[in-house]
């Protein structure tokens, strides 16, 4: 590791009590501030993080271990700062020992502290992990919160009943559209795509007549704000579908009705969509043009992050620009960093792992594949278990292990089809799916055999008359 100055540690002493404080406010876990916490300060190492994610001194820790060992009737080591200090910079590595107190203290595994060469040792330990603590409840145990299938049409009707009271729009109309919308914004990850496509151009058509009915007034922005935001939803639903043609026609009247009532951030957005489309298509420099479009419209701080990791950041990468890609992500961190809030649910929002997932594809577009796989993990650590970001930071993850370790790498992309099923699976994940396949090609074992059967027997998202992939 690099020598970190005097002043330099001390920031990054500050730097990581603002993070922790962020994640807390936020209710993320211990393991998620570890990410955050390695995401913007890459000087630090992961056994340093957990320390700093838990706000706790050396001392402290010195002290926990020493009570460890006191709980299981053992006389405390000689365990001092000036060695946890050391192991922290990589200066030196702990014992087995130390290293499973270590996991003991933080409630970590011994990966997660940098720590997985010791993952098959202990058998001559005086102190042995117990299983129940060897597992840490984190981010990829979590259960994703769910809403019912029956939630999605109950929405709609109800938009559809204030209408019916008043066939001219109102402001109740406009408000009830905006929830719509806010629903499925939040709740974009927990359906099918194509369950969700059906909903959301089903409620958009609701809203049609009483546009065309109503006159200039204050709810009929607002209803062609929710309009353009539904049009949206159903641009990027259609690109998680495969149908890059209609994604490219409901983003553009996203765009369009969105510049109509001014709102910045969506127009934003949706440039942002359609370089992701065109990136899918290999389109490189239109991808760049909608980039910068959308960068240049973006507001400050959340928004502008999004969009220069989001769009920018893979567009230059994709083109090999490497010192224009690092200096966009870059602006992403640095908006990301200057943002009040710092994060934001849905699928119009924008957080940490979602930046750390860009910022492993970009390194990988760039043949950096150690730096894609640290980033991918960070991505991968910061979300829930089986969720379509968990899936696609694993899948860069295998992309970037696929070289130097083919059978994890295929076994990586294995848990995920075990874990998300077929009607689950958005076009992006195919994608990565596919582009491992390409690179595993030239072995046919093991793992790796099962993996290529499984992709083989794997259904298409829609097939030859129209029906979706079932669960």
């Amino acid at each position: 590791m690099a020598t970190v100055t005097r002043s330099r540690r001390a920031a990054i002493q500050r730097e990581a009590v603002q993070i922790r404080m962020r994640c807390q406010r936020s209710g993320h876990t211990t393991e998620r501030t570890v990410a955050a916490i390695r995401m913007s300060l890459p000087e630090v190492s992961a056994l340093e993080a957990w320390r700093l994610a838990l706000g706790w001194s050396r001392a402290d820790t010195v002290t926990q271990v020493a009570a460890l060992y006191r709980a299981d009737g053992l006389q405390p080591p000689g365990l001092s700062e000036s060695m946890l200090c050391r192991w922290e910079h990589d200066q030196e590595r702990p014992g087995a020992e130390y290293a499973v107190m270590l996991c003991r203290a933080y409630g970590a595994r011994l990966e997660h502290l940098g720590l997985g060469r010791w993952a098959g040792e202990g058998a001559g330990l005086r102190y042995r992990l117990p299983e129940p603590v060897a597992r840490v409840s984190g981010p990829r145990e979590e259960r994703e919160p769910m809403t019912t299938d029956a939630g999605l049409p109950a929405v709609r009707e109800s938009l559809q009943l204030a209408l019916l009271a008043d066939p001219q729009g109102s402001p109740l109309a406009a408000h009830l559209a905006e929830a719509a919308v806010e629903h499925y914004d939040l709740n974009y990850s927990k359906h099918p795509p194509q369950t969700l496509f059906k909903e959301i151009r089903d409620t958009r058509a609701l809203l049609m007549p009483v546009m065309q009915a109503a006159g200039s007034t204050p709810h009929t922005v607002e209803l062609q704000r929710q309009v353009a935001r539904l049009s949206a939803l159903l641009g990027n639903l259609a690109f998680h579908l495969d149908d890059t043609t209609g994604a490219r026609t409901h983003l553009g009247t996203a765009a369009t009705y969105g510049e109509r009532v001014g709102d910045a951030r969506l127009v934003a957005w949706a440039w942002g969509a359609l370089s992701m489309v065109a990136r899918s298509t290999k389109r490189y420099e239109l991808a760049l043009s909608h980039a910068q479009r959308g960068a240049a419209q973006a507001p400050a701080g959340l928004v502008r992050a999004q969009l220069h990791a989001w769009a920018l950041l893979p567009s230059l990468a994709a083109l090999g620009r490497s010192p224009d890609a690092d200096a966009a992500l870059a602006t992403a961190m640095h908006e990301l960093e200057t943002d009040g809030t710092g994060s934001a649910p849905g699928r119009f929002g924008f957080d940490e792992p979602e930046l750390a997932l860009h910022q492993a594809e970009a390194h990988l577009a760039l043949g950096r594949a150690e730096q894609a796989a640290a980033r991918a993990e960070a991505s991968a650590g910061g979300c829930i278990l089986a969720t379509p970001g968990w899936a696609a930071a694993t899948l860069v993850l295998a992309q970037a292990e696929a070289a130097g370790r083919p059978e994890d790498a295929a076994s990586r992309a294995l848990d995920v089809l075990d874990r998300v099923p077929p009607a689950r699976l958005r076009s992006t994940a195919r994608a990565r799916l596919s582009r491992l396949d390409g690179q595993l090609a030239a072995r046919t074992a093991g793992p790796v055999a099962d993996l290529q059967e499984r992709l083989r027997l794997l259904p298409p998202p829609v097939d030859a008359h129209g029906g979706a992939a079932t669960a």
